[in-house]
């Protein structure tokens, strides 16, 4: 079904031509065919380590960009373009890519500021909660509703927040806690409830606010600074099943033994994996996972934030299940600098956490007004019950006007079908039986993936970051293809004309001062000592046999190099028939010498033997000069120098 063209889609088209080189500003033109302004100072500054951006930088880098572009427009002629290699090697970078361009940016670094802002301080909270089943009937609601507006009241009228809490919360805690939930600090709650801690002052408590759980009154007791995470271990001594006052006094006098004899210098680990009652860490001297405020008990939190330097060891703490001893481990300050090294490690969270959500949201947002996302004027009850019948019944194919051709919304030209919705919702039935997911919670989820689907197969049409990206690796595949083609292979395999350049330039080719020598790559000092001492000990020309037995360790070439070549030889020259200094090779820890046969100290001629790589990289750039000289004269190149002058 074709639909009429967007405004939003007509824009996207037409940036997407102008990002491909259609800009009236551009820099230069090859046979009418602009590149703009925009892709050659993204190019220059991609492509050029830093270098800066002077009139000489500019006009240097003009000159192989052309050239660049002159290979590229033959590939294009030569309809290397259609070739099978090059379009799966374009559709699979393009799948790599095209995900990590699939998020609201703007979003996503506010989640991470606001991470690093929060993170700053701990909360002391203290909490009232009023619970709702999970199939709450409107009675149900109404109760809590009013029953937590009763709280709030009571809070109003100057009662205390524990006598409240005693008084209205369902917290099965609130009869030892009064309320009070100890510290907590970013990422300890669900990010709806962390929101609410976090927009209250200290001394201030919220009005009633409903989660999926249930009703939640908030009261900030308290902030300070930021303790952390930490990582602990602990030796658990429990108490007994059914454990009476006895037994636990029991426990205590086992647990300040047990203390006594770490404070005389006792092995930690050890006293853990033979008396610890903690079956999940034990066998690892009682290590917990490190672990941030909100996590335990806020008794058992406070004495282990309480230890002070790595090592330090508290007394004995009574729980519910024992007696614990802590050990600190080690202690990871929340970051106190927004840099590059905290922006990525909270990021990190903030993406594994449910508050992407937010971030996500923000893209489909971001993806609808930019693709001209709109929904066709279908009664949803009419969709949800030809839904239901037509899963119940696969011959069932419309319903008051309904059919499975019937768009139901669209993105840019694509029209989403009923047919098409259908599909999917057969597929998700488990999801839906099991989840109890409604039909219109899953129309959405269908709206969303195909919202996904379509823009990431038009990215380019959106994204410019995302276009450049994608046709700079077009053009790169394009380049190597015509390269190998048109010079590469040709100056490889053209011994004629190998033999031809040569003979016309082999005034260009010469030996500095040189040796025939045998060089050792050794994986490291020792090996290398190894080696040195058996060479020295046997003839020099059994060295492939002590080489070899070396195996992936020791690496060896033998030739003639030009004495800046061989390793340890500079200074001083080397003698014939002797081994040069070892040199450490700090990149992978190897270690490379030599061990010199003949020196020869006067400058020579090469042979063609041996100036052959040379003349081949020679010979390669002749063809290639000749090569973009006929591309010039083919495909016509104006630069524009008003455009030129313009560049930062």
């Amino acid at each position: 079904m074709s639909l009429p063209l967007s405004r939003s889609f007509l824009t996207a088209v037409l940036t997407f031509f102008l990002l491909s080189g259609l800009s009236a500003q551009s820099v230069f033109t090859i046979d009418g065919t602009g590149v703009s302004r925009e892709e050659f100072l993204k190019a220059f500054t991609k492509n050029n380590n830093g270098v800066a951006p002077t009139e000489k930088a500019y006009g240097d880098y003009l000159d192989l960009y052309i050239r660049y572009k002159l290979k590229v427009k033959a590939a294009y002629a030569a309809q290397l373009d259609t070739l099978p290699a090059q379009r799966t090697e374009l559709q699979n970078f393009r799948s790599q890519v095209a995900d990590t361009y699939l998020k609201d940016q703007q979003s996503l670094d506010k989640l991470v500021k606001e991470v690093y802002m929060r993170g700053q301080k701990d909360i002391r909270l203290a909490h009232i909660f009023i619970a709702l089943p999970k199939t709450a009937a409107v009675t149900d609601t109404l109760r809590a509703y009013e029953k937590a507006m009763a709280a709030y009241s009571a809070l109003k009228k100057g009662k205390k927040f524990s006598e409240t809490a005693l008084a209205y919360s369902e917290d099965p805690s609130v009869k030892s806690n009064g309320g009070g939930i100890g510290y907590i600090t970013v990422f300890t709650l669900p990010y709806e409830l962390e929101n609410l801690a976090y927009s209250l002052a200290p001394g201030q408590y919220s009005k009633p606010y409903r989660s999926k759980g249930g009703y939640h009154i908030f009261k900030n007791e308290g902030e300070r600074k930021a303790l952390g995470r930490i990582k602990v271990a602990q030796i658990l001594l429990p108490y007994p099943p059914g454990a009476g006052a006895a037994a636990k006094e029991g426990v205590r006098h086992k647990a300040d033994s047990l203390y006594g004899l770490l404070q005389n210098g006792a092995d930690f680990v050890a006293l853990a994996r033979t008396y610890s009652g903690d079956n999940l860490t034990y066998q690892n001297g009682g290590e917990l996972p490190e672990f941030g405020v909100g996590r335990y008990d806020s008794a058992f939190e406070a004495r282990a934030f309480a230890l002070e330097r790595d090592g330090s060891i508290s007394r004995p703490l009574a729980s519910d299940f024992g007696y614990h001893i802590l050990k600190l481990v080690s202690r990871k300050p929340f970051p106190r600098q927004f840099d590059e090294q905290a922006t990525a490690s909270l990021k990190q969270q903030v993406l594994n956490d449910p508050r992407v959500e937010v971030s996500r949201q923000a893209l489909f947002t971001r993806i609808y007004g930019e693709t001209d996302f709109s929904r066709n004027e279908v009664p949803e009850a009419d969709l949800w019950l030809f839904t239901d019948s037509a899963l119940r019944n696969p011959g069932y194919s419309s319903y008051r006007g309904l059919g499975y051709s019937s768009v139901v919304f669209s993105f840019g030209q694509r029209g989403y079908t009923v047919k098409e919705w259908l599909d999917y919702a057969r597929t998700s039935r488990s999801q839906r039986a099991a989840n109890g997911v409604s039909d219109k919670d899953l129309f959405q989820r269908y709206i969303e993936r195909s919202a996904l689907d379509y823009y990431r197969s038009h990215l380019e049409l959106y994204n410019k970051d995302f276009a450049f990206q994608l046709n700079e690796f077009k053009e790169g595949n394009l380049l190597f293809e015509v390269m190998q083609r048109k010079i590469w292979d040709k100056a490889s395999t053209d011994s004629v004309g190998l033999a031809k350049y040569y003979e016309a330039h082999r005034s260009k080719y010469w030996w500095n001062s040189s040796a025939d020598a045998l060089l050792f790559t050794c994986n490291n000092e020792k090996t290398a000592e190894t080696l040195k001492a058996r060479l020295s000990a046997s003839p020099i020309n059994q060295w492939r046999m002590f080489t070899d037995s070396g195996g992936a360790a020791i690496q060896a070439d033998s030739g003639r190099y030009e004495l800046a070549q061989i390793p340890g030889s500079v200074r001083p020259e080397p003698a014939a028939q002797s081994f040069t200094a070892f040199v450490p090779n700090k990149a992978d820890n190897t270690v490379s010498f030599a061990y010199v046969l003949t020196v020869y100290h006067d400058r020579s001629p090469r042979s063609y033997h041996d100036a052959r790589g040379f003349v081949i990289n020679d010979y390669q750039t002749f063809l290639e000069d000749q090569w973009v000289a006929a591309l010039r004269k083919e495909y016509p190149v104006k630069i524009d120098e008003g455009v030129v002058k313009t560049l930062p």
